[in-house]
């Protein structure tokens, strides 16, 4: 993919050096001078403009870009920048970054944003994740809550451990991604089986989270089935 990043601080250059080990091509976009660093992240190309600027985004070819990622650390700018990327130059997928979670409410559809990635909210997802088994844990949000990221830790007492997949009954609208297990990242297939202390990714309706916490809860359906 070819991403832009709006923003070239610590963060910026950090997702930028991930996405170039990954095989993406990275422009990173800085309005400050002095962050304009090019031997920090040389794999990347650098431009120096206002990202909020419609004519800065169109010499830097914003609309040849996969993915926009709005990095910097004040709200209003990666706002604009979202709504920019979306509306004047049509970029498929736009992530942003929330500096204050009291602005998290604005990083919606309506402002051009696809992902808005809030620091508390997926270091409180991470601690949760750490702490709890059985239930399910809201990692990121998507489309303003059209579409979550949950996980769900298997405990011993699951009802689905020891059954393939296959036959457990999943809500609508759910869909099971990844399967983590130990060092493994295992893609699901109808006949994997289930096993205690799996972690499950799932990307799930908002609304049907409940429902997914139940299908795998002590006494679920799996009891009866099983």
């Amino acid at each position: 993919m070819r991403v832009a990043i709006v923003g070239a601080g610590a963060v910026g250059r950090s997702i930028a050096g991930e996405l170039l080990e990954n095989g993406h091509t990275v422009m990173l976009i800085e309005k400050d001078g002095r962050k304009v660093r090019t031997r920090s992240v040389p794999g990347a190309e650098w431009v120096q403009a206002d990202a909020c600027e419609v004519t800065s985004l169109e010499e830097a070819q914003l609309a040849t870009c996969d993915v926009v990622v709005a990095a910097t650390g004040d709200d209003k700018a990666n706002l604009v920048v979202s709504l920019l990327a979306k509306t004047e130059f049509a970029v498929n997928r736009v992530v942003a970054r929330v500096k204050d979670p009291r602005n998290e409410w604005l990083y919606t559809e309506a402002w051009g944003v696809d992902v808005a990635v809030s620091t508390p909210r997926v270091l409180a997802a991470l601690v949760e994740e750490a702490v709890t088994v059985g239930d399910v844990v809201r990692l990121m949000s998507f489309r303003k809550g059209a579409a979550n990221l949950v996980e769900i830790t298997l405990g011993d007492d699951t009802p689905w451990v020891g059954h393939p997949l296959r036959d457990v009954p999943l809500p609508r609208e759910t869909v099971l991604t990844t399967i983590l297990r130990g060092d493994r990242v295992i893609t699901p297939t109808p006949d994997e089986p289930l096993e205690s202390g799996d972690e499950l990714l799932f990307v799930s309706h908002g609304e049907n989270e409940d429902q997914l916490q139940q299908v795998f809860a002590p006494g679920g359906p799996g009891s009866v089935a099983g």
